[in-house]
């Protein structure tokens, strides 16, 4: 059944296995070791085999993950974005952690499991996207194997820079799928659409590239084939789903989506793209260098090159995700590797022109093996982590001891000295006792703090606790029970100048000065530039009374939680 549904979503299982279609596109392939079927089957192993290996691990508390959280937690509760509650994103991010909090309860490991169902589908779509350019099997195997390495394997928690790409890459599969033939023509480019919007409503500068990208393969179909019903069939599903989503959620919504008006502020700088562009992005500026090398026996003839509808197409797609990446890591820049999907892509034109121009084939045992070691030691900090865990369990690293003479002994490990006094390292991290944190393990002061926290008279109040939950350990909403506050004015989160501003700070500022909340739960990050809008905390040491402090779950430790209460 397994085999069989990964077949069903590339469709073309039936096709591949056809010996026809094989000796047509693949006429060197004679009894090679990688058959289309034996790749297929291998893909799908390694795309859901890899997604499900976070289930059997424990994680740290990861930082921003108590965005993710209450996002997923305000839909799950049937709270309407924009209405109950504002953000300057889109909320298509949150679709699939609610549903997962739906079924398996609001806890931060639902999360792990919402992304791992978005890592197969990222994968899948990554595979029949290559499946739809006629990549070789083992072309295809190889570049599946570089793109859940460097990209999805990494990706155990959700993040809207990594959702982003995974709603566009479903479009792009629907794309191919409608630049075809077939029955199933329309309603693939209707989902093409769809899933590009959503891919937009997750955020605004990827979706806002993938959006272009997929203009951009529409606009050569149209003039290659001198047909534009599939060019307008896209942009009506486009605008029809984005109407279905954006209406109901006026007026609000004009205030919170960003797209550069006040008080939002836009991202946009030439001068960031060109430092970022010509001081770092080494792979990208290696990867266009290569593919231009392997393309200049088609540059000297650009307008057969132009009719080579397959080539082109590919050649469109693999360039356009690289420009995105490069745009998109000055856009999003934090963390630093989100723009890593374009790897998969770029490996796997290369392979595919090296394909084309030499006799290699890597469906042959001995070439595929040898490519496949390359790319598992290139890619080796994926899962070595992993296996480091069980290593230094088994040879754990010696205790310095003084050597015969006094010596001072300075290796890799004792080079530089550490003067942070509030570090704590994750090895001395634990678990919490409470369900919504099953699985993740912070600071012993944090534990201990929430468990100072469960146990105030405040908390035990429940539902007709007033809470201000200004933290990282948004959790805690559920584990106290207390009702969440809702309204257009109540933003998602509390990064002033990002979540929330000025209209908010206000709001909130009256409602401390008029002892509004039995209990205030503040995060004092000094690093952060306003991450939870410093003002607030002076406003609380003047009218509540502060109780309690520990540290916040993030590494460095150098930031804490305050307990206020009236």
């Amino acid at each position: 059944m397994f085999i069989r549904n990964c077949a069903t979503f590339g469709t073309l299982n039936l096709y591949y296995a056809n010996i026809t279609f094989t000796q047509k596109f693949f006429p060197n392939m004679s009894n090679p070791f990688l058959t289309p079927r034996r790749a297929m089957v291998l893909e799908c192993l390694l795309i859901v085999g890899l997604a499900l290996v976070p289930l059997f691990a424990t994680f740290p508390y990861r930082v921003n993950i108590f965005l993710s959280w209450e996002g997923a937690y305000r839909l799950s509760e049937g709270q309407v974005p924009y209405k109950d509650f504002g953000l300057p994103l889109g909320y298509g991010y949150w679709l699939v952690p609610a549903l997962f909090f739906k079924l398996f309860g609001p806890q931060l490991i639902s999360l792990v499991k919402a992304q791992i169902l978005l890592n197969i589908v990222g994968g899948l779509s990554f595979r029949y996207i290559l499946q739809q350019m006629r990549v070789s099997p083992g072309v295809r195997l190889l570049s599946v194997l570089v793109f859940v390495l460097s990209y999805s394997f990494v990706n155990f928690w959700p993040w809207y820079n990594n959702t982003v790409i995974i709603y566009q890459l479903v479009g792009l599969a629907f794309l191919f799928r409608g630049l075809g033939e077939g029955r199933w023509k329309w309603p693939a480019l209707f989902f093409a659409g769809a899933f590009t919007f959503l891919s937009f409503f997750t955020k605004q500068d990827g979706g806002g590239l993938a959006l272009l990208l997929a203009l951009a393969l529409l606009g050569y179909h149209s003039l290659n084939a001198r047909r534009w019903q599939e060019l307008a069939g896209f942009i009506g599903s486009y605008v029809l789903v984005a109407l279905i989503f954006i209406i109901p959620a006026m007026p609000g919504f004009g205030y919170w989506f960003n797209h550069g008006q006040p008080p939002h502020s836009s991202r946009l700088s030439v001068m960031d793209f060109i430092d970022v562009l010509l001081i770092e992005s080494q792979w990208l500026k290696f990867y266009f260098a290569v593919i231009v090398i392997l393309l200049l026996p088609e540059l000297r003839k650009p307008r057969e090159l132009w009719r080579n509808r397959s080539l082109m197409l590919f050649l469109l797609l693999t360039v356009g995700i690289l420009t995105e990446a490069a745009l998109f890591q000055v856009t999003s820049y934090t963390p630093p590797d989100n723009n890593i999907f374009f790897h998969g892509f770029a490996v796997a034109f290369i392979l595919f022109r090296i394909y084309d121009l030499t006799t290699v084939r890597f469906e042959d045992l001995k070439p595929f093996l040898a490519a496949a070691v390359v790319i598992m030691l290139w890619w080796s900090a994926s899962y070595y982590k992993y296996i480091a865990r069980i290593l230094y369990q088994l040879n754990p690293p010696a205790a310095a001891v003084v050597v015969p003479g006094g010596e001072n002994v300075v290796n890799r490990h004792n080079f530089m000295v550490n003067l942070d006094t509030t570090d704590v390292p994750t090895s001395e991290w634990t678990f919490s006792s409470l369900p919504e944190f099953s699985k993740v393990y912070m600071p012993p002061s944090t534990v201990a703090g929430i468990d100072r926290v469960m146990a105030l008279p405040e908390a035990k109040k429940g539902k007709d606790a007033k809470v201000l939950n200004l933290t990282e350990l948004t959790p805690l909403d559920h584990a106290i029970g207390y009702t969440l506050e809702t309204g257009a004015d109540i933003p998602l989160w509390h990064h002033l100048g990002v979540g929330m501003f000025n209209r908010q700070m206000a709001a909130y500022t009256e409602k401390i000065r008029n002892r509004h909340y039995d209990l205030v739960l503040y995060e004092h990050a000094p690093t952060l530039n306003n991450f939870f809008g410093s003002a607030l905390r002076d406003e609380l040491k003047q009218h509540y009374r502060q109780i309690d402090s520990f540290h916040a779950p993030r590494r460095p430790t150098n930031a804490y939680i305050e307990v206020f209460v009236r």
